[in-house]
């Protein structure tokens, strides 16, 4: 049927539809008012990158601020870091300037109040950052020879599977990389697939969740020099602490409970840096012989380099120079960077550049049609049935209990017919149908 054709009702009477107008939604049934929304919600919405991402990390600042989905994790380790330092510069390092000379009990609290700064700006850079996250891609690649493949139930759309590895040439030694489903791409070498942040990274060493961020190539030596730092920041209140105890005990001639009794603030500090030295110098030292051996943690848990050859190991100096001194390449997405994106859900670029596949708009085309196509399908024995059912009555010249036909009268097309119809191509058909029964 076209926009303003009149049909005939049951009872004689006329009534006008018009296509251009929305039908209401409360005559359409569930399944019709998601055809529907598909159909009239092609409007696109211009989004960041940032607002449209797939993975499950937290962005603030408009997108400057990158964080992990455990970012509340955070404050936590913040307040394990503030709190001894406050209790030290309070109450502790008032006895020191006394016993100290020359301004140099203001030095020390100085001192442990820029190097708490300095940890504190490390953790930032670490878990504020793009870790090395590698974008995704829309379709798998297409020089496997195969199609898109869908990750919606029902998909009409499929292909063969690519096959689960691929060996990649590193320093003359064959690594095996391996195929992600999630983002649709052959990880490169080193690269992993964090299930927490839902995202591949460059150089995974680990999710930390001390610092509630992957971490990745883009952000290691921040890592590390946040865990070193923070060693030190441990010892040397340890150390002063320790300090102000024994001036304690020589200037009342007691021992060290009664030492510890007088100062219970330094007692209390130096049990909590002792532990918490134990904890971050270890892993401290285990990250230098990762730097030293060239190895992420996740490597040496699950590769075990001991007994064979490590293809990314180029001798101690240069494995350190390499975390140290190389440059630190710029992050692989723009997050700010605009997209249109459509009802599905799915992002069209806006001059992205390398970040999103040019060839995104068709597939983003062939990716609704499908789950149109498998919303539609669901409806279609019914439709089926319905004209069937009609067809039925025509043939056979029957009618429905409780329905007044004369000679004349045509049967009424409901609104969510129409449009169903209209969605499957089939105007025409109907028209003529409505015709014969005239």
């Amino acid at each position: 049927m076209r926009g303003g054709e009149r049909m005939r009702g049951g009872s004689g009477g006329e009534k006008m539809y018009n296509s251009s107008t929305p039908m209401p939604t409360h005559q359409l049934s569930d399944s019709n008012r998601r055809i529907m929304g598909s159909h009239n919600d092609n409007r696109a919405r211009n989004l960041r990158i940032y607002q449209a991402w797939k993975g499950n990390n937290i962005f603030c600042l408009g997108g400057r601020l990158v964080f992990g989905p455990d970012v509340r994790s955070l404050f936590l380790t913040i307040l394990l870091i503030m709190v001894p330092v406050v209790l030290f510069s309070a109450f502790v390092s008032q006895r020191l300037i006394e016993d100290f000379q020359h301004q140099l009990g203001d030095y020390i609290v100085v001192i442990c109040v820029i190097l708490t700064a300095y940890v504190i700006i490390l953790l930032f850079l670490t878990s504020a950052r793009d870790p090395g996250i590698i974008p995704r891609n829309l379709h798998p690649p297409e020089d496997e020879g195969s199609s898109i493949s869908a990750d919606w139930p029902g998909s009409q759309v499929s292909g063969p599977s690519l096959p689960p590895t691929k060996d990649v040439l590193v320093n003359g030694m064959v690594v095996k990389v391996k195929y992600c489903q999630t983002c649709m791409l052959y990880r490169s070498p080193r690269c992993s697939h964090c299930s927490i942040c839902n995202n591949c990274v460059e150089r995974f060493d680990h999710h930390c969740p001390w610092v509630g961020q992957c971490i990745g190539k883009r952000n290691y030596r921040f890592f590390f020099m946040f865990v070193s730092s923070t060693t030190i920041l441990c010892l040397y209140v340890l150390a002063f602490c320790w300090v102000n105890i024994r001036k304690i005990m020589d200037t009342d001639h007691c021992d060290i409970w009664r030492a510890f009794l007088k100062s219970p603030v330094s007692g209390i500090l130096v049990l909590y840096t002792f532990i918490c030295a134990w904890f971050v110098g270890g892993l401290t030292a285990f990250h230098l012989y990762l730097i030293c051996t060239n190895q992420t943690t996740y490597e040496n848990f699950r590769y075990r380099y001991d007994g064979k050859m490590n293809p990314y190991n180029l001798g101690c100096v240069r494995n350190v120079l390499e975390v140290f001194f190389s440059k630190i390449p710029k992050s692989k997405n723009k997050f700010r960077a605009k997209v249109r994106v459509d009802s599905s859900g799915y992002a069209a670029p806006m001059q992205l550049g390398h970040v999103l596949s040019p060839e995104m708009p068709k597939r983003s085309f062939d990716i609704e049609v499908g789950k149109r196509q498998a919303v539609a399908d669901e409806d279609f024995e019914d439709i089926q049935s319905q004209i069937d059912s009609i067809g039925g009555l025509e043939r056979c010249g029957t009618q429905p209990r409780h329905a007044n036909w004369d000679h004349k009268a045509n049967w009424e097309i409901t609104p969510d017919i129409q449009v169903l119809a209209a969605e499957f191509g089939m105007e025409p058909w109907f028209g003529r149908r409505a015709e014969n029964f005239s």
